[in-house]
């Protein structure tokens, strides 16, 4: 794993306003570009490619949707480096009506881990009266807080936190929870925009 993901806090940071598609910045705690995003508009399947920095000549990782439409959608994370799949990011359908909620997946398809929005009472109060509640997710395996999404206020700039508790790299890979990191930013932050 490259030096590029040691680190335990990101910033993930998606420009509102753009045209056409989305722009993600993801920053190292030492506020240093280690991931750039373009994610293009008006694509019937997800497919969001990450790259190293804004030139987009390496690219980093993969994030695939396995089907064009899907209430319970799956994304494949893969490592563009070496193209092995990381895990992969699903959507729990039905549970995710009031409140969000995603499940962490290894090369297996194995569940490893959940992520879920904060509570289901925020939940709806952000489905009723829009953005002005920043949205929070935590990543759990057996009980155990192992990732924190925290999305700050901003009506122009999306921000979303990702901090990653003493211990969470032996559950999951660091890859994975940034690409989830950048999913939630972008599909979340596409029903809020």
């Amino acid at each position: 794993m490259p030096d590029d993901f040691q680190d335990d806090t990101y910033l993930i940071r998606r420009k509102i306003l753009t045209i056409f598609g989305a722009k993600f910045h993801v920053y190292n705690s030492h506020d240093q570009v280690v991931l750039f995003s373009q994610q293009k508009a008006f694509k019937l399947r997800e497919d969001i490619r990450v790259y190293t920095d804004e030139s987009m000549r390496e690219e980093r990782l993969l994030i695939r949707a396995r089907q064009i439409v899907d209430f319970s959608a799956a994304y494949d994370v893969v490592d563009a480096v070496d193209g092995q799949k990381v895990g992969a990011v699903r959507r729990k359908g039905f549970r995710s009506i009031l409140r969000d909620s995603w499940e962490l997946l290894d090369a297996m398809d194995n569940p490893i881990a959940q992520i879920q929005e904060d509570s289901t009472l925020m939940a709806i109060l952000r489905r009723t009266i829009g953005s002005l509640i920043p949205q929070k997710f935590h990543a759990t395996a057996n009980g155990r807080t192992l990732v924190r999404f925290r999305q700050h206020f901003n009506p122009f700039v999306l921000r979303l936190e990702v901090k990653l508790e003493p211990g969470a790299d032996e559950v999951l890979d660091r890859r994975l929870i940034l690409g989830a990191g950048i999913l939630l930013a972008a599909i979340e932050g596409r029903q809020k925009s």
